[in-house]
């Protein structure tokens, strides 16, 4: 047991010494691996040195290559400045000897004018003195003074420039009257046609009289759906505004006007007004005016004694019913026309039958279903060709305005016949206050002048007589009165057709036997 111990004692004892050997062998390695760090760190840390003093001597050169540049670059432009400045003192100095050079020769440029005014003023002065020698002269030889003979001559010039641009007006009228009348005529014609003589309020708007401004709300519907429906079903403009008691319908489709018209007075008569009851009504009224239309043309035929007409060409007559030409209902002018037509035929010993055709068919071309941009002769004569008219009956209506040449005795008669539907007192509508304004401004403009005693305008203002004093005004100066008068008109007056000015001068011897 004892032996036990002591072997115990040992043990522990050989044991602690290898535990503390081992602890000093691990603390030398442990010192040496220390000293290797430590090694190693100081050659990392000489070597990152080494480095980043490289770095810093690369930037510091970097910056001064940037800073040798900049200054390289601010030296150049320091010398391109002093060379621009050197050329511009060489350019002031070049500017300045330029200048002293115009300056010297300005200067003897100015003596030399001055030298050439004071030849001038000296020879000025020699020839004012001969020409008061020739003026003394001749007013010596002649017997009259400077003054009185530039006198004389002004009025002989005078007289004579008045004579010739006289006599030279008169060639010139006669001259325009052989050569340009049928010309004057195609222009007329043409822009009368191309444009709306009449004011639009006359020939676009219908007025519709209602009993009670009531009615104008039921019209117009809630949310105004009612006068939109009307509108679109009728393609008119209906305006509903302060007018009492009236509803204005506008459109330049006379027979949409007639087809609102009519449906608007059965709406209000009836008293439904909703959409669905407008749509009806319109569709309804415009059958019965299609009907009424071609029932109008047929019994025009039948009162002319006109047979073979073909349905469309009868069609087209009746809507003359609803288009006026210059306030003058267009199928009454096309009846009246035909009338004349056949009158003048039977005087002439031609086919009276074919001249009343060709008068009711000439205006035909205003009332076509499209609207081409043709002259509405061109376009009357290609719907009877198309209709199969005969071709003089084509040829009347297409040359009715000289829009082609007259190949046949009938056009003339058409020709003459339309304007004498249409100059016909009161056939074409003109107000009475405006008609009667116009015949005064028309005599009050020739009393203006001197010499003139009494004006007549006559025959509806298509000629003015002008009477002027025989002691007053001479014969040479009535034509240049007319003429005068007439451009004024022409210049300062609105009016229809032309305006014949007359200017009477008489001389009158009166005696008595007793």
């Amino acid at each position: 047991m004892d032996n036990f111990i002591i072997y115990a004692g040992i043990a522990i004892i050989a044991l602690a010494i290898g535990v503390v050997a081992a602890i000093i062998v691990q603390r030398k390695m442990a010192q040496s691996r220390a000293r290797l760090i430590i090694d190693e760190a100081t050659r990392e840390a000489d070597a990152l040195k080494k480095n980043r003093l490289l770095e810093a001597r690369e930037e510091e050169l970097k910056i001064k290559a940037e800073a040798e540049k900049a200054a390289n670059q601010r030296m150049s432009k320091v010398q391109s400045a002093e060379a621009k400045q050197k050329q511009r003192e060489l350019q002031l100095n070049q500017q300045q000897s330029e200048n002293q050079r115009t300056r010297n020769e300005l200067e003897t440029l100015r003596q030399n004018i001055e030298n050439q005014n004071a030849v001038l003023d000296s020879r000025r002065e020699e020839l004012d003195k001969l020409t008061r020698q020739a003026r003394e002269t001749l007013e010596h030889i002649s017997g009259l003074s400077s003054e009185e003979a530039k006198e004389k001559l002004i009025n002989s010039l005078k007289d004579e420039a008045k004579t010739a641009a006289a006599a030279y007006i008169n060639d010139i009228m006669d001259e325009a009257k052989m050569t340009a009348n049928r010309e004057a005529k195609r222009i007329v014609v043409q822009s009368i046609q191309r444009v709306a003589t009449e004011t639009a309020i006359e020939n676009s708007v219908t007025v519709f009289h209602i009993d009670s401004d009531e009615i104008k709300g039921r019209i117009i519907g809630r949310e105004g759906r009612n006068i939109r429906a009307l509108e679109a079903a009728t393609g008119i403009e209906i305006i509903v505004d302060d007018t009492p008691e009236a509803i204005v319908l506008s459109g330049f489709d006379p027979v949409r006007r007639e087809i609102a018209r009519l449906a608007l007075h059965q709406l209000v008569a009836d008293g439904r007004i909703h959409p669905a009851r407008i749509e009806e009504v319109v569709n309804k009224t415009r059958k019965q005016i299609e009907e009424e239309i071609i029932e109008t043309g047929k019994r025009t035929a039948i009162d002319l004694g006109i047979h073979g007409l073909h349905p469309d060409l009868i069609r087209l007559i009746g809507k003359m019913k609803y288009r006026s030409s210059y306030g003058q209902n267009l199928l009454q002018h096309a009846r009246e026309t035909a009338n004349l037509c056949a009158v003048m035929a039977s005087e002439l010993g031609l086919n009276p039958k074919k001249a009343r055709r060709a008068g009711l068919l000439h205006d035909i071309g205003k009332v076509p279903d499209e609207e081409p941009e043709l002259p509405h002769a061109l376009l009357g004569m290609k719907l009877a060709e198309k209709y199969k008219e005969k071709p003089e009956i084509c040829n009347a209506i297409g040359a009715h305005h000289d829009e082609i040449e007259q190949t046949t005795l009938l056009a003339p008669i058409v020709q003459v016949c339309d304007a004498i539907s249409g100059a016909r007192p009161g056939a074409r509508r003109e107000i009475v206050e405006a008609y009667i304004k116009r015949l005064n401004d028309l005599e009050q403009l020739a009393l203006s002048y001197p010499g003139v005693i009494k004006t007549y305008a006559i025959q509806a203002g298509r000629e003015l007589r002008v009477i002027v004093g025989a002691d007053k005004i001479d014969d040479v100066e009535t034509e240049k009165l007319s003429a005068e008068i007439a451009r004024r008109i022409q210049d300062e007056m609105t009016y229809p057709g032309q305006v014949k000015i007359t200017v009477i001068r008489e001389t009158r011897a009166v005696s008595f036997a007793k």
